[in-house]
């Protein structure tokens, strides 16, 4: 690991912890707001409850597990305060990498807080919506399955696509057209998996659904082609109590990341942007377009709830933990 990536990995997990170790010493703190003195440092009890509150927005715990894990908030803070002060007597503070990772950091924090603004103001889903979402995807809910898929996955660039799918249509083994594509000499990786609904991309899910043991399907993509076959499923159901919390959930995040890409979205077409240099093309989309606002939107925070789109890019499995 070089530099680099060794001062990144050391500062990044403490500013995205809130920089909890910044001004201590310009004011100390009452002695019932401190929680930990570490030399000449302190670490005081609002950091302790920031960086908690942070850790465990998305979880519930028992009173039993918040004493347990509220010390271990702690003990972090405490290790992290020890690596803060050896990185200041050597004046890592003005290091010029230092320096950019921190004015990265504060960047990134400003743009999460400003998103975060924009997405809390966005009307929260209905029960009703939520319910309409439950009767309308059945799949992963009245009709929810877990499956056991068998997959094969080898290059486009085989071009067998013709010849897999008459293999599979007909019924024959994985193991068998595994066998034929070694004969052929075509790389490929085999393997099976076990998968819930909400585990398998949403766009996806509708094909898979209707399939039967012994069935398959072909996907044919840009680089690869995937085989699958449902060896076995199993219908595992979700009332709609139970997962009307959770849709209303998963309809927010998604409800917000919308609306995330759709301000910078406006931003952008009312900036002046003018890219220099190597990065100078007449061409608009190679500038980012919808792409580069998604990934705003996104990389703002992937810890925030509030704009996480991972449930939706990865299938319902957001919805349903």
């Amino acid at each position: 690991m070089n530099r680099q990536k060794f001062i990144t990995a050391l500062l990044f997990p403490l500013l995205a912890l809130g920089l909890v170790a910044c001004d201590k010493k310009e004011s100390q703190q009452p002695v019932s707001q401190v929680a930990a003195k570490v030399n000449s440092g302190e670490i005081s009890v609002h950091q302790l409850n920031y960086v908690l509150a942070r850790a465990t927005r998305n979880s519930a715990s028992s009173p039993e597990n918040a004493s347990k894990i509220r010390r271990e908030v702690l003990d972090r803070l405490v290790d992290q305060e020890l690596a803060v002060e050896q990185a200041i007597n050597k004046k890592l503070d003005r290091s010029p990498e230092v320096l950019m990772a921190l004015d990265n950091a504060r960047r990134e924090i400003l743009a999460r807080a400003y998103l975060e603004q924009i997405t809390a103001a966005t009307p929260k889903p209905t029960v009703e919506e939520a319910k309409n979402y439950y009767s309308e995807h059945p799949q992963l809910f009245a009709e929810r399955r877990i499956y056991n898929i068998q997959e094969i996955v080898l290059p486009s660039s085989a071009g067998v696509a013709d010849e897999l799918r008459q293999m599979l249509d007909s019924g024959k083994p994985m193991e068998d057209i595994a066998k034929w594509l070694k004969g052929k000499e075509i790389k490929f990786a085999a393997g099976s998996a076990t998968r819930s609904a909400e585990q398998i991309p949403l766009e996806l899910l509708p094909q898979i659904h209707p399939l039967k043991p012994g069935q398959g399907l072909l996907i044919q993509g840009p680089q690869s082609i995937t085989l699958m076959r449902i060896a076995a499923a199993q219908t595992a159901p979700i009332t709609e109590a139970a997962a009307l919390p959770r849709i209303q959930q998963f309809l927010g995040n998604q409800r917000a990341a919308e609306a995330a890409r759709g301000e910078i979205k406006a931003l952008k077409a009312k900036a002046n942007i003018t890219y220099m240099g190597e990065f100078a093309t007449s061409d608009k989309n190679a500038s980012g377009g919808e792409h580069s606002v998604s990934s705003v939107a996104s990389a703002t925070d992937t810890s925030s709830s509030q704009v996480d789109n991972t449930g939706l890019e990865k299938g319902a499995a957001g919805l349903l933990r």
